[in-house]
């Protein structure tokens, strides 16, 4: 019994002695648990520190590489990061400048370039513009029906701030002190300077309720010439969904080949407001002139017609279009793309047109009636379309210079001096009557009018100055060179080589 007791003690001891040792065991695993969790954290974030840098790179590759083992018929789209928003400009801004833009989409298009110039300029902070809804048109569409708001404001901060609307505590301030007014007409830094910006010390909101034309085309401080183009080719962005089924238009009308963009302005508000009734009815011609009066704010009621035609004023019928495209040496199956809203007189007066080019589309004939649905009643929105388009096109036709016209010439112009046969209506009408009377024969008129347009191709040229007559020099947006010659090692030789970009129309 003793013998027995005396091992149990000694076990007792021997494990009593062992008890020390627990603690700095359990302390050890517990030590380096901690270290280890430190240890793989720390790995962690370097890891998806790197990763930021290599992944989209890597992405892009791997979507690359699919798109071209998937076959031609898959279009190939790479994914990317959005580009890094340029760093916001610091500034005290003198107030907020509210807009309402007039006229038609590429009218009102111009209209924000030059007062995002203006804003920059007196250092003020703009309000989204709101766009005309009471013209001939009546699209009810707002700014961000037809542009991308958040891209016109984040692309543009590190030169303006530009707010969706007024701040409450500045509306509620202001509410009685708005001053409402439209700025002078083709106007330079001086007036806005001078005029403009000590009514600030009044009201800190100033409302421009005319916006057409309200920045003159030349005599303006290169930085804002820039920033007139920034806002023009890269900041003003169709919404995706314009932007979707623009794209979708030209790639359908280019799976079919070459194709020729005919800007035919022969529209009934066209027609009316300019007095143009060549070629129409009687009965026509007396419409035409109702709709004229209808509207009280357009001041000219009484037009001689053939006086304006005379003087190039006019846009060209589509049968005399038909005729100069076919002097011009269009061939007879080149694709021709109309754009335009309801052609006045409809089909009745397009058939001479499809005769000599039966291969015409419309987007109203290549797109699914439901495709369309979206954009019906808001003109704009259609214009928009045909703006893509015409600007995508391998040849651009107006045929007569309006704002699209003009607006989209500059577009060309800028990406690489597209082809773009700008008409003389004036030589024209005078080579028509000729031929049409039986003075000028075919081959002759045909000859005639290609010599008139040899050098209005879209080639490089000086914009045209006319001091103190800027309704008739060339306009800024049609040619705007301050932003052409970026990357060329002489401006001067770009635009005195007077180099056609083609010779020949698709």
């Amino acid at each position: 019994m003793e013998t027995r007791s005396e091992s149990i003690g000694l076990r007792s001891e021997k494990l009593g002695g062992s008890s020390p040792v627990i603690p700095r065991t359990r302390l050890q695993v517990w030590f380096i648990r901690v270290c280890s969790s430190i240890l793989v954290w720390t790995c962690l974030v370097q890891l998806v520190a790197v990763g930021e840098l290599w992944r989209p790179r890597f992405i892009t590759n791997l979507t690359t590489r699919f798109s071209h083992t998937a076959g031609p018929l898959h279009v190939q789209v790479a994914v990317r990061p959005p580009p890094p928003l340029p760093p916001p400009r610091n500034y005290t801004s003198n107030g907020f400048l509210k807009v309402s833009c007039n006229g038609g989409l590429n009218q009102m298009r111009s209209a924000i370039c030059d007062m995002v110039a203006v804003a920059r300029l007196l250092n003020l902070t703009l309000v989204v513009p709101e766009l005309d809804k009471t013209s001939f048109w009546a699209d009810p569409s707002d700014f961000e029906d037809i542009f991308d708001v958040r891209h016109f404001i984040d692309s543009l901060r590190d030169e303006i701030r530009i707010v969706r609307r007024l701040p409450k505590r500045i509306s509620k301030k202001y509410r009685h002190r708005v001053l409402e007014m439209p700025p002078v007409s083709w106007s330079n830094e001086k007036y806005y300077i001078q005029q403009i910006l000590p009514l600030f010390n009044k009201s800190k909101v100033l409302h421009f309720n005319r916006t057409d034309a309200r920045l003159a085309n030349n005599m303006i401080p290169l930085e804002l010439q820039k920033l007139r183009c920034r806002v023009n080719f890269q900041a003003l962005k169709f919404t995706p969904q314009i932007e979707s089924l623009g794209h979708k238009l030209v790639q359908i009308i280019h799976e079919r080949g070459p194709y020729m963009a005919l800007h035919l302005r022969y529209e009934m508000d066209m027609l009316a407001f300019s007095g143009c009734t060549h070629g129409c009815t009687q009965e026509e011609a007396e419409e035409l002139k109702r709709l004229r009066y209808a509207y009280p704010w357009w001041r000219e009621k009484e037009i001689n017609s053939e006086e304006r035609r005379s003087q190039g004023l006019c846009p060209l019928t589509p049968e005399e279009a038909a005729l100069v495209l076919q002097a011009l040496g269009v061939d007879k199956e080149t694709q021709i793309y109309v754009a335009a809203g309801e052609i006045y007189g409809s089909e009745r007066r397009l058939a001479a047109l499809r005769a000599a080019f039966p291969r015409i589309v419309r987007k109203e004939t290549l797109l699914d009636p439901l495709e369309l649905q979206q954009f019906q009643n808001h003109s704009s929105q259609m214009a928009a379309l045909d703006f893509m388009v015409s600007v995508a096109s391998n040849t651009f036709v107006p045929t007569y210079d309006g704002n699209m016209a003009k607006v989209v010439e500059g577009h060309r112009r800028y990406l690489g001096f597209r082809k773009t046969i700008l008409l003389d209506r004036r030589k024209l009408v005078q080579l028509l009557n000729l031929h049409q009377n039986g003075t000028l024969p075919w081959n002759e008129f045909t000859v005639a009018v290609r010599e008139a347009h040899e050098k209005r191709m879209g080639q490089p040229i000086r914009r045209r100055v006319i001091p103190d007559k800027p309704k008739e020099e060339d306009y800024f947006y049609s040619n705007p060179v301050e932003c052409l010659c970026e990357g060329t090692t002489n401006c001067d030789d770009l635009l005195g080589s007077g180099k056609s970009n083609s010779s020949s129309v698709p």
